[in-house]
């Protein structure tokens, strides 16, 4: 769905904060699923199994939501789809954007930084993506001027304006991008800079809210491009830890121009800020499936399973880490 500024800016319809709990649930338990399969090598049935998992709890959510980021089109997958009716079919009409494992590729190799991530916000307040889109992305952290950086501007340039206002060298600069060949040139015109770069190979939703807790990740800034739905999640969590996003969708064929339609888009050179990708109330989990900088993974204990969870609000601008013993 299209986002306006006035729908970006109009005052929200304050989601139940009782959810929050709620959305715990749905995560801890698609990422305790997900944890069995742990270094096994089989993404397919480690993210089958955090789906099934997180549809289960979703029934039992008292809210009339709707899918509007999840696995993929009706046509295509069974749970989660675009468009699904899920929750209890009572309370709030609410959009969801999930996905059941970030990272399915760190977790079949039992690498850092794999969760289960879920957002909820307000019907209609989510932008609405598929998943072979992909955006240009760029993020900060909170305490800085607005328009500090730019999508549009090179790298040089944004990190040159970070630094200044840091009031420090480009040398105590850190910047997280994606591991991949079309990153190269970005990764070669960072290190000229004599900018540190972490690269992380997989999750990037956790990658942009690195960049916003810069005192605990030492992390300053995400560069790049991925998946168009992943920056709507991590839009959502910008929200409720403060922040600046922008997104730039990639739409580099006539299908995904199209499609793009479809979903509401009518500008494919539209330049997305945080609010324009999430706005209104929004509510955020996440859980940790493989240990990492973020959160810790889940652990499997003889008599119990623990996890650890972040959740937050935007409204309140709240963030709560959940640990949680589940007994066998």
């Amino acid at each position: 769905m299209k986002l306006t500024k006035a729908d970006a800016n109009r005052t929200p319809a304050h989601i139940d904060r009782s959810l929050t709990l709620e959305l715990v649930r749905v995560t801890e338990h698609g990422a305790i699923a997900a944890a069995y399969w742990r270094g096994k090598g089989n993404e397919k049935a480690a993210d089958e199994a955090a789906v099934e998992a997180m549809c289960a709890e979703l029934g039992k959510v008292p809210i009339r939501g709707r899918i509007v980021i999840g696995e993929g089109e009706r046509d295509e997958v069974e749970a989660l789809y675009i468009g699904e009716e899920v929750g209890a079919g009572s309370g709030a009409e609410v959009d969801i954007a999930v996905d059941p494992l970030e990272g399915v590729t760190l977790c079949a190799k039992n690498q850092p930084d794999s969760i289960c991530v879920l957002a909820l916000a307000e019907r209609g307040r989510l932008l609405n993506v598929a998943r072979n889109i992909y955006m240009h992305k760029i993020a900060i952290g909170p305490g800085y001027p607005d328009g500090l950086v730019h999508v549009d501007r090179t790298a040089t340039e944004n990190v040159s304006a970070l630094a200044e206002a840091k009031g420090v060298p480009l040398s105590e600069v850190t910047a997280c991008v994606l591991d991949r060949p079309r990153h190269a040139a970005l990764i070669d015109e960072l290190r000229s800079c004599g900018v540190a770069v972490k690269l992380i190979s997989d999750g990037d939703i956790a990658g942009v809210i690195h960049a916003a807790q810069t005192e605990d990740t030492g992390i300053d800034i995400y560069l790049g491009s991925g998946g168009a739905p992943e920056g709507v999640l991590a839009a959502a969590a910008l929200r409720c830890t403060g922040g600046q996003m922008q997104g730039k969708l990639i739409l580099d064929t006539s299908e995904k121009r199209d499609r793009a339609r479809r979903m509401g888009i009518e500008d494919p050179a539209r330049i997305y800020e945080v609010t324009d990708l999430a706005a209104g109330d929004v509510l955020f989990a996440a859980t940790g499936v493989t240990d990492g900088n973020m959160l810790p993974g889940v652990k499997l204990r003889r008599d119990c399973v623990e996890t650890s969870t972040i959740v937050m609000r935007s409204w309140s601008q709240t963030m709560r880490w959940v640990n949680a013993r589940h007994m066998r």
